[in-house]
């Protein structure tokens, strides 16, 4: 019984279609939820390092200080967590995988010259808010001392008034 099964088998493989397809395809589109390496449009990102802490695999570098993204292509899983935790939707998936190379590689995007402007006059701009709320919180600070010194002292004088009618 087995042998009529497996002649069956063997007929009809022969003469269908295969299940499988060759690779590359050959219209070198890839269907539409595939995900393929990880794209960053430096143009909107702010270096904030939410993707790089998001990453399961570490796959993701950021340098504030040299202001720079990095991306490690085989290491990332394509899970897609660093594109739906960015802030700024710099972060897309490409439909098109990472071509198979000798050596591990590394990507790196820099600031164009008029973002790193852009982020230091937003840095320096903070940095005056923060200095600025400072200030007005000392000033705060002393007013309500030099109030509470007048109360103290017309406090004492209504005392002092006080003490000798009685």
């Amino acid at each position: 019984m087995s042998t009529v099964n497996y002649v069956g088998q063997a007929l009809k493989n022969l003469f269908s279609k295969p299940a499988t397809c060759k690779y590359p395809f050959e219209p070198r589109e890839f269907p539409e939820r595939t995900r393929g390496h990880v794209e960053n449009d430096m143009d909107k990102c702010v270096l904030c390092g939410l993707c790089q802490m998001r990453c399961p695999t570490g796959a993701i570098t950021v340098d504030k200080k040299e202001q720079t993204w990095a991306i490690r292509p085989f290491s990332c899983i394509q899970c897609r967590s660093c594109v739906d935790n960015c802030p700024k939707k710099c972060l897309s998936m490409d439909r098109q995988y990472q071509e198979p190379g000798e050596r591990k590689i590394e990507k790196k995007f820099d600031l164009s010259d008029s973002q790193k402007e852009a982020l230091a006059a937003q840095a320096k701009a903070a940095a005056e808010k923060a200095a600025a709320a400072k200030a007005a919180m000392e000033a705060k600070k002393k007013a309500e001392e030099e109030a509470a010194a007048k109360a103290a002292e017309a406090g004492d004088t209504a005392g002092a008034a006080e003490a000798p009618k009685e």
